[in-house]
């Protein structure tokens, strides 16, 4: 035991350069070691931190001989976290020195690689904590130096990674050098990008993410739960986040193919369990396949890469190189103003390039031939995308990545191609004379065609204009509005009959827009709009399928505001990508028709399995994930997309099922393209009757919190199944439409206004009274609860009291605790209840009180004072306002 101590008390001053060292936490300067040192002990370990977590090594990873790296080792799973040298590696004979001055690895010259830098005061010790932190320590244990502010590829629980820092990817796991791969951390993000530049993930874009506030991100970090990116104003608060479950160690990491895994590792050796890998689809990497393969499947199913119809596979490389022995331009350095000119070869058509939905284009509003000289123009330029519908163009450049297949996109991508033979001087010399010779004869060919072009556009216009004055010639004595009637006629586009503004079919550039279909393709896929599956204020849907079997939802849109203005807001709708919003895959805008192309959804709305009489009753489950994911959709919508998009018509017929549980969003955005003659339906309310927010009515701002009073109406209706307004309330023009609950279907009268009865049963502490009765006890009473409480909360009169679609996801899923209803800010619900149990004519001295606002504030006491003849909105039905999707 003296021994020992002894040996203790000296180690400050030993030297380890002595074969097979005992690895210890602490190492002191003028330490010593190479792996050849430590050739008796395993893997060359020198440094254990105290629980053995984690451990430092000069470790030659795969087992190869000739690169050494100074290494901290997660232990439980042999995983290399954190790398010194990594872009200079040793060999087994390279030094490892600890000085007062720091750390210094060198080759067995002598010859520096690496080394920590000047440090403000000399080193006491280095440590290696159970975070996995390695630490120079002064002698008043302050830290000098760590490497946690120095990562690699890999960072672990408790390690920060600062907005503007990056991991960055290894070559291979034998070759610790820096790759072509980096997880960027940005202010507003966490992307992953190829070269540099080329990004092909985002972290708000994944579906698996969730956006908990609008504000700046200052660093991402693991803890217990799962992947955050925390904001500049608090460690507590969260911009995005993915939530992975408890874990006591995360360790996230970019893989030598550029993917992003998140892992934990339970006790027992080689336990690596990835938890979270983005992207999720080989065909989203950007070598899913070889430079210029086009990767299918990637999924659920086995990446196939094939070569575009021009090219064919290399038998030594595999890759895909021109069949007719062309040879690929290579990035190069333009000399001062020389740009050698090129050729191009087309890629086909129904391919994308892999980052295509995350790239902006380069110009907008240009041709191909334009498309082309700018690619010309840039010696770093490789190809290039060109989108008809935005006429935007997209360059490739530095280097050439993976294709993917794609039946929608409208774009057409070029690679550009050198080393075409040039001509001998005496076929140039032959071919000036003969230019020479044809030149004028060209010329004045040319001029006999313009001439000809010119006089025939004179003369159309002239039969235009004289067709346009007999026409209003014919109007004004007839006393018809023909020409006001012909502009909504299905006339051709161009011809007399079309409107104006509509009569050209010219692109407007605007970026981002989704695939453009003609309206002979929708006529086609849709089977001359044969099976109407739903009609409303905005047009009528109909089922479709498009070429390649993909069945899709065609809305024929009534709108007719600006060509331009519809573009652009179909352009913010396309950008909108969410596992719980319904997908706008592409649209119809030629001469007056407005088509848009979603998502086929087979289960159809909510409303038809929630309230359809004869169907099977919708499980308790399937309510709770049907009410979680419509949240997931409105919180993303609200603060997770680029645009922030207050949806004004939530309802049952507005949200979407599928097989597989799937949960989506309908008719977010469309609010913006109604006209002024459209929107004068809806002065005072844009939504539907029973899902009204009281600001609606009450001339008060719309916000967010609008849409969460409409969510919170279609909560209680999940957990009821029937709709909150009775058969009782119903108006007489409107009793044909919709579909009532039944009493038979529920435990209260029909006439009973169901928002009312759950608050009385709230104050009672009875909620499982309120779920359906069909599903005859199948319930969980906590969830009953919980979500009957998250419904009212959400049904506060006064906005600012209403939780964000962000805390009700949160609510709803058990993370986040349900505060209790503010009865006070309720009670306008007991007027709503009793107006509806008066009988038809009811409704008008119930909750829709006059533009002055008032009518509904305070107790039962003013019920008296609210009777107001009801406006002409108030007979508008959920089927005439949005319908059925």
């Amino acid at each position: 035991m003296a021994i020992l101590l002894l040996l203790l008390l000296l180690s400050p001053f030993l030297s380890l350069s002595f074969a097979g060292p005992v690895a210890v936490e602490f190492l002191y300067p003028n330490f010593t070691g190479s792996n050849f040192h430590f050739v008796d002990n395993s893997g060359g370990i020198f440094l254990t931190s105290p629980n053995s977590t984690f451990q430092a090594a000069i470790r030659n990873p795969d087992n190869q001989q000739t690169n050494f790296y100074l290494s901290v080792i997660h232990t439980a799973s042999n995983t290399i976290v954190w790398t010194a040298n990594r872009d200079s590696p040793i060999p087994n004979s390279g030094l490892v020195r600890l000085t007062s001055t720091g750390i210094t690895i060198s080759l067995p010259n002598n010859t520096v690689v690496w080394s920590t830098p000047s440090l403000p005061s000399p080193v006491r010790c280095l440590r290696l904590l159970d975070s996995g932190n390695l630490l120079l320590l002064d002698s008043k244990n302050s830290s000098l130096w760590q490497s946690f502010e120095h990562p690699t590829d890999t960072l672990v629980s408790g390690q920060r990674l600062p907005s503007g820092s990056s991991l960055v990817s290894s070559v291979s796991t034998a070759n610790l050098s820096s790759g072509n791969f980096r997880l960027l951390v940005t202010s507003d993000d966490a992307v992953l990008q190829w070269m540099g530049s080329q990004q092909y993930w985002g972290l708000s874009t994944d579906p698996r993410a969730s956006k908990d506030v609008n504000a700046q991100v200052s660093y991402m970090a693991t803890n217990f739960s799962g992947l955050y990116l925390f904001s500049t104003r608090s460690d507590q608060e969260a911009v995005f986040q993915v939530n992975l479950g408890g874990a006591d160690l995360w360790i996230a990491r970019v893989d030598s193919r550029g993917r992003f895994h998140v892992s934990t590792y339970p006790a027992g050796p080689n336990s690596l369990h990835d938890t979270f890998v983005a992207p999720s689809n080989d065909c989203d990497l950007p070598l899913g396949c070889t430079a210029l393969g086009i990767c299918s499947g990637g999924g659920s199913t086995s990446t196939t890469c094939t070569c575009p119809s021009l090219f064919g596979k290399t038998t030594d490389s595999g890759d895909c190189t021109p069949n007719d022995g062309a040879v690929l331009a290579s990035p190069s350095v333009c000399s001062g103003s020389s740009h050698p000119t090129s050729s191009f070869m087309s890629l086909g058509i129904g391919v994308d390039y892999f980052n295509y939905k995350y790239a902006n284009p380069t110009r907008t509003g240009v041709n191909i031939s334009s498309c082309e000289g700018l690619c010309n123009g840039n010696c770093s330029c490789l190809g290039f995308f060109y989108q008809n519908s935005t006429q935007a163009c997209y360059l490739l450049e530095h280097e050439l990545g993976s294709l993917t297949s794609s039946s929608t996109r409208d774009a057409i991508g070029y690679i550009k191609t050198s080393g075409s033979p040039s001509s001998s001087p005496s076929h140039s010399s032959d071919s000036s004379n003969l230019i020479a010779i044809l030149l004028p004869t060209i010329a004045a060919g040319l001029l006999i065609v313009v001439l000809l072009v010119v006089v025939s556009q004179w003369w159309r216009r002239r039969r235009m204009r004289k067709s346009a004055s007999q026409r209003i010639w014919k109007t004004k004595s007839t006393g018809l509005k023909e020409l006001q009637l012909g502009r909504h006629k299905s006339s051709p586009v161009g011809s007399p009959d079309s409107d104006d503004e509509f009569a050209s079919d010219d692109e407007i550039p605007i970026p981002g827009l989704p695939t453009r279909f003609t309206h002979l393709q929708l006529e086609a896929a849709t089977d001359n709009f044969q099976t109407r599956i739903g009609s409303g204020g905005f047009g009528e849907v109909y089922k479709g399928v498009l070429p390649d079997k993909t069945l899709v939802a065609v809305k024929r849109v009534r709108v007719m505001g600006r060509k331009k203005e519809f573009f652009t807001e179909i352009a913010v709708i396309g950008s909108v990508h969410h596992i719980n919003l319904v997908r706008l895959k592409g649209f119809c805008a030629q001469g007056s028709r407005r088509m848009l192309v979603y998502e086929y959804m087979n289960r159809g709305s909510l409303d038809k399995s929630l309230f359809g009489p004869g169907g099977p009753v919708l499980e308790w489950q399937e309510r709770v994930d049907v009410a979680i994911g419509a949240a997931r959709g409105l919180a993303y919508l609200h603060s997770g997309c680029q645009h922030k998009i207050i949806h004004c018509d939530v309802k049952p017929e507005n949200i979407l099922l599928h097989d597989g549980g799937h949960v989506k969003i309908s008719d977010f955005g469309l609010a913006k393209m109604m006209t002024p003659e459209q929107s004068g339906l809806f002065t005072t309310m844009r939504g539907t009757r029973g899902y009204l927010a009281p600001e609606w009515l009450t001339n008060s701002a719309i916000s967010d919190r609008t849409d969460v009073y409409s969510y919170g109406m279609v909560l209680l209706e999940i957990v009821h199944g029937r709709q909150n307004r009775s058969n009782g309330a119903v108006l007489k023009s409107e009793e044909s439409g919709g579909t009532m609950g039944t009493e038979s279907s529920s435990g209260f009268g029909e006439s009973e206004y169901f928002p009312m009865v759950a608050l009385e049963m709230h104050e009672q502490g009875k909620y499982v009274e309120l779920a359906d009765q069909r599903l005859e006890g199948r319930v969980t009473a906590e969830e009953v609860a919980r979500m009957v409480k998250v419904a009212l909360c959400c049904l506060h009169e006064e906005p600012g009291f209403r939780p964000s679609m962000v805390a009700v996801v949160g609510m709803l899923e058990g993370n986040v605790a349900v505060p209790q209803p503010r009865v006070d800010l309720l009670n306008f619900l007991r007027l709503y209840g009793r107006g509806f149990a008066v009988g038809p004519s009811g409704f008008s001295n119930a909750g829709l009180w006059p533009h002055g606002g008032g009518g509904a504030r305070g107790s039962a006491s003013n019920t008296t004072s609210t009777t107001t003849e009801s406006p002409t909105y108030s007979f508008l039905s959920s089927q005439q306002i949005s319908g059925p999707r």
